[in-house]
């Protein structure tokens, strides 16, 4: 049994590095053509950028591999002992923690050489080392704090309850749903500065833009964002009374009012489509898939790794295939997020104008060092986003530049002025 879990892990790291080899040739052919959406400076810098990124996974997937293997072949038996004498339920606590921090340390040299290195070269990062060394050990904190708290939960549910992946997967799910409540909460408290936004006619129109979709939020805020890297971002966060929308410093820097009230329009359109509580929906249901298959692992997979039946180790097989049965589900999870963002923009577009959205996205693609152009393969399994190119076409627009960065309506020029002037209309 143990010879048929390598093969089949074995099989899975070969499918994603085949993957990113597709990709990695991809980007290297086409960045060598025309660019489009871009400059040809910034299409052959993005190129670049995530040829090197795609490299550095591909390293982090041969170190996942080899690790994988260690805690399959001895690795978790020597938890076990090491572990040996101390009472439960402390003893599962500190196995899974230790499984978490181990994992964690190996893949730190990986995550400082991406922050430091590659990110630095290109213009990213501007986290200095004292802010990273502390939001590392926040994180790290948190989970051990909230971390061993779940834990303890799972553990304890599987000690004492016959049918307890069903009990775990309530357990969990309520966990999904509080911590999407409380993200905003925890992140302004540990990580992010958010102060309300100041610019009193912005945040009157966005108060507008809210009330034609039934959004309510708790306020309009803006994070210090730059002081960790460049890129621009803008989120929707909590349920219920504590959500709020949050504005990277950097992407009111960036982006015209009119192309920022597009983008929230988009994310006014997840809501008005119910896209979170379906993502959350969408969360429960591969949850509940994975629990009832983990927790009905036959007694002779405990025997052949060599480790007790106990909920230390059930945990920790738990979180070691998770990856792995996840990858082989993301296709149908990216089907449906993809066509989602395609709502989102459809309504974007009406709530602002297309030609606002459409805008928009081109400098999101140019700032963030975005390629603009993957492998069909890659897009299958890992886009949780149409290709931009693509959502500029649902949108109306073709990108024909010779890589200025132009885009061109596929009508004709007296459209173009049209929608503009019923643009000026509504705002």
């Amino acid at each position: 049994m143990v010879t048929a879990l390598m093969v089949m892990i074995s099989l899975y790291f070969i499918v994603k590095l085949y993957i990113s080899v597709m990709q990695v040739g991809f980007i290297n052919r086409a960045k060598r053509m025309a660019p489009v959406m871009m400059g040809s400076a910034d299409y052959l810098k993005a190129g670049n950028y995530a040829v090197a990124k795609e490299k550095l996974q591909m390293t982090g997937m041969l170190i996942e591999y080899i690790l994988f293997l260690v805690w399959l072949d001895g690795g978790i038996r020597w938890l076990e002992s090491v572990t040996g004498g101390i009472d439960e339920p402390m003893k599962s606590i500190s196995m899974v923690l230790a499984f978490l921090l181990i994992n964690t340390l190996v893949e730190l040299p990986l995550s400082l050489y991406e922050k430091f290195v590659l990110d630095a070269k290109f213009g990213f990062n501007r986290t200095s080392v004292g802010l990273y060394i502390k939001d590392t050990l926040i994180t790290m904190t948190l989970v051990a704090l909230l971390g061993g708290a779940v834990i303890w939960g799972v553990t304890a549910i599987i000690a004492s309850a016959a049918l307890w992946w069903f009990w775990t997967f309530l357990f969990l799910f309520a966990v999904v749903v509080a911590l999407n409540m409380l993200f905003p909460t925890l992140r302004a408290l540990f990580f992010d500065k958010l102060t309300p936004l100041e610019d009193a006619t912005l945040a009157g129109e966005i108060d507008t833009l809210m009330q034609k979709t039934g959004f309510v939020s708790s306020g309009v805020f803006v994070s210090d964002a730059s002081k960790r890297d460049t890129r621009l971002n803008a989120y929707f966060g909590g349920l219920g009374k504590s959500k709020r929308v949050v504005l990277y410093d950097t992407l009111l820097e960036k982006l015209e009012d009119r192309e920022l009230l597009a983008v929230l329009g988009h994310e006014l359109g997840h809501f008005a489509h119910g896209d979170l509580y379906k993502n959350i929906g969408i969360v429960g249901g591969v949850l509940f898939f994975m629990l009832a298959l983990f927790g009905n692992l036959p007694e002779s997979l405990f025997m052949h790794l060599g480790v007790g039946n106990t909920p230390a180790v059930t945990v920790i097989l738990f979180l070691l295939f998770m990856p792995l049965v996840s990858f082989f589900i993301m296709p149908l999870m990216g089907l449906i997020s993809r066509h989602n963002e395609y709502e989102a923009d459809r309504s974007g577009g009406e709530l602002v104008g297309k030609l606002y959205l459409a805008n928009a996205l081109r400098k999101l693609v140019t700032e963030n060092r975005s390629f603009p152009l993957s492998h069909p393969l890659y897009i299958f399994f890992y886009y949780t986003h149409p290709p931009v190119i693509e959502r500029l076409r649902a949108l109306g627009f073709e990108e024909r530049g010779s890589g200025k960065g132009a885009m061109r309506s596929e009508c004709d020029a007296d459209s173009v002025e049209r929608e503009l002037d019923d643009e000026g209309v509504r705002s």
